[in-house]
């Protein structure tokens, strides 16, 4: 048995965050650490004079991230990342690739997650009328807990009829868990597709790549991987190595380091997924802070990072419990997760009228349909928690 992690104290001294303010909502944007700050502004100092720039430095600054991210999500090989500007565009290679998979007819069925990410549903509206597919939709249970229930309909619509599955480690406004394990597992028994947003998880929950087997995973950077805004990570599995990108990006040819040779245009793409990165994909700016915020969350590690979240938040729950709201249990792979949870609030309240409220005390949390989303760090303090506590009590009593 490995021995087990050594327990994080709280970071919050490497952050530059106000100390009154009370930020638990890294799930709407994460404030960058010191470490990501600064390699911004070495970046920034570096481009003033770009005299002594090499061919290779555009590609040497991905080539890191990519197995920065790789070791993050226990991924064996790094050529199946690529570098995208957003989940929208990483759906969009998996909507503009759909048509090669085997097996896809007219009739079949993409399933989704109710409630989901806009970005996760707008994808498949152009390419399900093109191929004559429907969209089945599995919505949020009426009945609470929610999570074991969820993912059962969710395991439940995956049939033989099934194209593609698309659904995220976490659900982005409640936190609920789901099974990908088992999710991956029904879509390879029905030969479909499984496409994972993992933006709302991936850097502060564990995700195993090879556990899961997903065929595309898609991760924005500004929210749990801890970066800059407009930069993001994909995976691409065997399925995609000869699909079609959605741009024809000249770095995404063989030799293309070869600048005294970019006139003897080349057919041929760089190997797996390198041909789906977004045009201009060495980002002199973002990558560096990319590169530092992905090798501090493999120092910290999602395990001690949930582990944190945990221990921060174990009596803010039944306090809340005792207010009216209602919380997910924690349940292995279908209850909640602890760096994000939905706190359903009681039926007579406003939610945006209790956002307004903790925000004039400077806490901030999002509202979300009836819930609260909840969605602490390592840079937060049993202060922030107890802040969160104080003016719930104020606003909901």
């Amino acid at each position: 048995m490995p021995s087990p992690l050594p327990t994080l104290l709280t970071q919050k001294d490497t952050f530059t965050l106000p100390a009154d303010i009370h930020y638990l909502n890294c799930a709407t944007r994460s404030p960058l650490s010191q470490r990501v700050e600064q390699a911004g502004l070495d970046a920034i100092r570096r481009d003033t004079n770009p005299f002594g720039l090499h061919p290779d430095d555009f590609f040497s600054g991905a080539m890191r991230v990519r197995a920065l991210f790789s070791q993050l999500v226990n991924n064996p090989d790094a050529e199946r990342i690529a570098i995208v500007p957003s989940v929208s565009y990483g759906m969009a290679v998996v909507a503009r690739n759909l048509h090669n998979k085997p097996g896809i007819r007219a009739g079949q069925r993409i399933v989704l997650v109710g409630s989901e990410f806009p970005s996760d549903v707008y994808a498949w509206d152009r390419v399900r009328t093109e191929l004559g597919l429907t969209v089945t939709t599995v919505g949020i249970p009426d009945e609470f807990p929610k999570g074991a229930i969820w993912n059962e309909r969710l395991l439940d619509a995956i049939g033989p009829d099934t194209a593609l599955v698309v659904a995220p480690p976490v659900h982005w406004m409640y936190g609920t868990r789901f099974d990908l394990e088992a999710v991956g597992k029904r879509a390879r028994d029905v030969g479909a597709w499984l496409a994972v947003d993992g933006t709302q998880a991936i850097g502060a929950l564990p995700f195993d790549l090879a556990a899961i087997q997903p065929d595309a995973v898609i991760c924005a950077g500004y929210k749990w991987l801890m970066g800059p805004y407009s930069i993001g990570l994909a995976y691409y599995g065997p399925a995609f190595d000869e699909g079609t990108p959605l741009e024809e990006g000249w770095m995404n040819r063989l030799d293309s380091n070869q600048f005294h040779r970019l006139m003897d245009y080349q057919p041929i793409y760089r190997p797996k997924a390198y041909r789906y990165n977004v045009g201009e994909h060495s980002h002199f700016l973002q990558m560096p802070m990319l590169e530092a915020a992905l090798s501090q969350l493999n120092e910290w590690q999602p395990e001690r990072i949930q582990a944190y979240a945990e221990a921060l938040m174990r009596d803010v729950w039944p306090a809340l419990e005792a207010l009216g709201c209602r919380i997910e249990p924690v349940d292995e792979h279908q209850g909640r997760a602890h760096h994000l949870v939905g706190v359903w609030l009681p039926d007579h309240a406003d939610p945006m009228a209790i956002q307004q409220a903790l925000q004039a005390e400077k806490v901030s949390v999002s509202a979300r349909a009836q819930a609260l989303r909840i969605a602490p760090h390592l840079y937060n303090t049993p202060e922030d928690a107890a802040a969160l506590v104080r003016v719930l009590t104020q606003v909901i009593m």
